[in-house]
């Protein structure tokens, strides 16, 4: 445990406080180029161009559009807290179960389950009811999972999202683009 620990603080201290600097600029505005990124940093074009492709090409950064769940009602949100039965393959698992439609993350944990999976549909509860009855059970194979607990999330502040695969993008198990609710409030 130890050793997992000691990779956890290397790749922490990885970011030097230029690194976390930037990514804090674009954290909180992706927008910004980078002619204003340096003037922030108070470096020049190029430094901060070259250490944004190091970033971005070390899988660290990704520069992506969010959407705020609170605002857009067509999207429903879940939770799956799962125990799994995985003694040497939860990293498999974990790979596994994050490539499926409509998963937004996946992530070991401690407590009184051992995965925690944030899942996310476009307006029809099937894709969430298909994604823990079938997809789930598929992925782990036969006694892998030995219980799971959805949690359906009814109001949430601050929770900004990407959009996961299956979302929004027709043929993803009965995925759909079409939207009944207006995008307009």
């Amino acid at each position: 445990m130890l050793t997992n620990f000691s990779n956890w603080i290397a790749v922490r201290e990885f970011l030097d406080p230029t690194d976390r600097r930037l990514a804090k600029l674009l954290s909180s505005d992706g927008q910004d180029s980078v002619n204003q990124l340096a003037d922030k940093l108070q470096l020049s074009p190029p430094t901060v161009r070259t250490r944004l492709r190091s970033l971005i090409e070390k899988n660290i950064l990704k520069i992506v559009g969010l959407l705020n769940l609170s605002e857009r009602p067509e999207l429903i949100a879940a939770v799956v807290g799962i125990n799994a039965n995985a003694q040497g393959h939860m990293d498999d698992l974990i790979q596994k179960i994050a490539e499926l439609p409509f998963v937004t993350s996946v992530s070991l944990v401690t407590g009184r389950f051992d995965l925690i999976v944030e899942v996310l549909v476009a307006g029809d509860v099937q894709d969430l009811y298909r994604f823990t009855s079938e997809l789930l059970p598929r992925v782990a194979g036969s006694g892998v999972v030995s219980r799971s607990e959805t949690f359906v999330v009814i109001k949430s502040h601050n929770k900004w999202i990407n959009l996961p695969r299956g979302c929004w993008e027709p043929g993803v198990m009965g995925a759909t683009d079409e939207v009944a609710v207006p995008l307009t409030r």
